[in-house]
């Protein structure tokens, strides 16, 4: 059996080979850019963090590990289990990347899921 492998990128960052199914992890479709002009394979909105957490969070990195731990609680709700699921199995079937609008990727939603989705 063969690890899951996951990636995370900007949803700005070009499509490549190794991307396999290419997924956007936000809840709002990121403003200023264009549907066309992106390579995407699903949208899991309903997982992204509430709009209260996003918005306590703001992407400061000295708050990413509370708002890892807090992200995760909110994964577990009966309503993000399905769809958590289906990413799951997804990324069983080959290589997955989520998508972010995040300025830094590596403290983003995306990253949380993607420790996720590896048992990590």
């Amino acid at each position: 059996m063969q690890p899951t492998v996951v990636r995370v990128a900007r949803l700005s960052d070009p499509a490549g080979p190794a991307d396999g199914v290419r997924v956007l992890v936000e809840r709002l479709w990121p403003r200023g850019t264009a549907r066309a002009s992106v390579v995407l394979d699903g949208w899991y909105r309903g997982l992204a963090p509430s709009d209260e957490l996003r918005t306590w969070y703001g992407h400061d990195p000295e708050r990413f590990a509370e708002f890892a731990e807090r992200y995760r609680a909110e994964l577990r709700a009966p309503d993000r289990v399905a769809a958590l699921e289906r990413l799951r199995a997804l990324a069983g079937d080959g290589p997955v990347t989520l998508l972010t609008a995040s300025g830094s990727p590596a403290i983003s939603q995306a990253a949380v899921l993607a420790a996720v989705l590896t048992g990590e």
